[in-house]
């Protein structure tokens, strides 16, 4: 199909879903409203609905009264009665997919409900409109006189009990419509193989043969492949291979430790990067100007969100609060309802708003995922700008990272404890740990707080491992591709004592 074609089929696309946009841009509390009481009025007749009597819910009050919060251990039992085919249990219409997720805390699955609607009028809606905000943005693309190159963390299906569970990135291109294969490399076929090593270099055979105009995955396992795609082909800039690249849509994991190496690779001033935020329950925000850090919460995707403070999360003082009601630059847990029948989700991630109208956010973390054993609250937002920071001033580029309290002893004050694979290492490590020590100061006040003299916590400490450490771990949980990582911060030193121990 002719390039200008393409184009003007796209904006028309474009316009006709800008009006949509700009009506939740305008009436966000509204349009947030009206969807919850659809969700709440679609499934009055299902077991959930009947039990917290769905039918006489008319306000947001009433709904966030009678409903509780859920986490996944506490839906745990009923979805596991819908994979086992059961039907209107917490939606009405049947559960047909399950993305398996591997829960980062618990080496358990979880398997997250993906119904029609979801697919449908959230998933596929939003890879659309990640392409229309990035044409309109950019109205002399060539993205479509190419592919894009496309990394899932997919492993095949699996059947049972008439359900299917998989990755999300395998159900999303198992029910993709036909056409979309012929624009994205590699095939399905390729894209689909279980066993990691063997399909990076299937991918790297079979793309580098393709015109590619834009890539699309996760940055830890996307700078995998590109690396691979430099060796094979023993050039140095990846424009040299494909000529036409234009534009990287990231997400999953944060960018930010990765920024230097991707520009390395990828040298022209005007490669764009677009971020997405979506994961296996859902996809939340798209990034809508070039050159920006910050995302559009989307909220016509049928998820409706409530935000807890992460000031007072998990104390018996926790407020739960509607999107309305939420502050510029403080951080909070969200939570979840959606059409696939998650109610009161909390997805145990955390945001911060850098804008209220509209309103944007920021990834800051994990609830989860954070290091507080001496009242010092470092998010993974800090750790990763404190590290940004450090690699520019001492030239050193980090491949993955991970750290955990050292915990008071006698006499002894605590610290933090960090292990660090370089790419790149720096010159000096002690120099990179007074830096490191002084960027964490700079960017959180509790920190700085538990610091001063050394009161209640001792300086870093910083260990480098060796190479493919981190990936080496991921391969001993099988955990390789897709969104897997190693936790980047913890509160218990399970996950660093483990890759100490590997790390020789």
């Amino acid at each position: 199909m002719p390039i200008p074609l393409v184009n003007s089929i796209a904006s028309w696309f474009l316009k006709k879903r800008f009006h949509q946009i700009e009506l939740f841009l305008k009436y966000p509390n509204e349009v947030q409203h009206e969807l919850l009481m659809t969700l709440v009025e679609t499934a009055k007749d299902t077991e959930f609905g009947k039990k917290f009597d769905f039918a006489s819910i008319k306000s947001y009050e009433t709904f966030s009264e009678r409903v509780p919060i859920f986490s996944y251990e506490d839906y745990q039992d009923t979805i596991e009665r819908s994979r086992k085919g059961e039907l209107n249990i917490f939606w009405p219409s049947p559960i047909k997919w399950f993305a398996k997720s591997s829960g980062t805390t618990n080496a358990k699955s979880k398997f997250i409900p993906v119904s029609t609607e979801s697919l449908e009028d959230c998933h596929y809606a939003a890879s659309k409109d990640l392409l229309c905000m990035y044409l309109n943005n950019n109205e002399n693309s060539q993205l479509f006189t190419g592919k894009s190159l496309r990394l899932g963390g997919s492993k095949e299906l699996y059947k049972e009990n008439g359900t299917v569970f998989g990755d999300l990135s395998a159900i999303l291109i198992d029910n993709m419509p036909f056409w979309a294969e012929f624009s994205s490399t590699p095939s399905n076929k390729v894209s689909l193989m279980s066993d990691w090593e063997s399909k990076m270099q299937a991918i790297v055979n079979e793309t580098i043969l393709e015109n590619v105009t834009s890539l699309a995955g996760v940055p830890s396992w996307m700078l995998v492949l590109l690396n691979n795609v430099l060796d094979t082909t023993g050039k140095t800039s990846l424009f040299e291979v494909w000529p036409n690249l234009e534009v990287y849509f990231h997400g999953g994991v944060s960018f930010v430790p990765y920024t230097e190496q991707y520009q390395n690779i990828l040298p022209r001033k005007n490669f764009k990067y677009y971020e997405i935020y979506n994961a296996s329950e859902g996809f939340f925000a798209i990034q809508d100007q070039n050159y920006s850090s910050e995302l559009l919460l989307m909220l016509d995707y049928g998820i409706f969100y409530e935000f807890i403070p992460m000031d007072s999360y998990g104390t018996k003082h926790q407020k739960v609060i509607p999107l309305a009601e939420v502050e510029k630059d403080k951080n909070y847990a969200v939570i979840i309802t959606t059409n696939a029948g998650l109610w009161r989700y909390k997805i145990g991630d955390t945001v911060r708003f850098t804008s209220i109208d509209p309103y944007r956010i920021k990834v800051s973390g994990r609830t989860k995922h954070h290091i507080n054993a001496f009242g010092e609250e470092l998010i993974i937002e800090n750790a990763e700008d404190a590290l940004k920071k450090v690699c520019a001033k001492t030239k050193a580029e980090i491949v993955d990272f991970t750290a955990a309290p050292i915990f008071m002893q006698g006499k002894e004050k605590g610290a933090h404890e960090w292990l660090i694979e370089f790419k790149t290492p720096p010159n000096d490590l002690n120099d990179f740990n007074e830096l490191l020590d002084k960027a964490l100061k700079s960017i959180n006040s509790d920190y700085e707080a538990k610091r001063y003299n050394n009161m209640t916590l001792n300086k870093p400490k910083i260990n480098q491992a060796r190479e493919n450490l981190f990936y080496d771990w991921l391969k001993v949980h099988n955990k390789l591709g897709g969104q897997h990582k190693v936790p980047r911060l913890s509160n218990t030193r399970d996950y660093i004592d483990e890759l100490l121990g590997m790390n020789h």
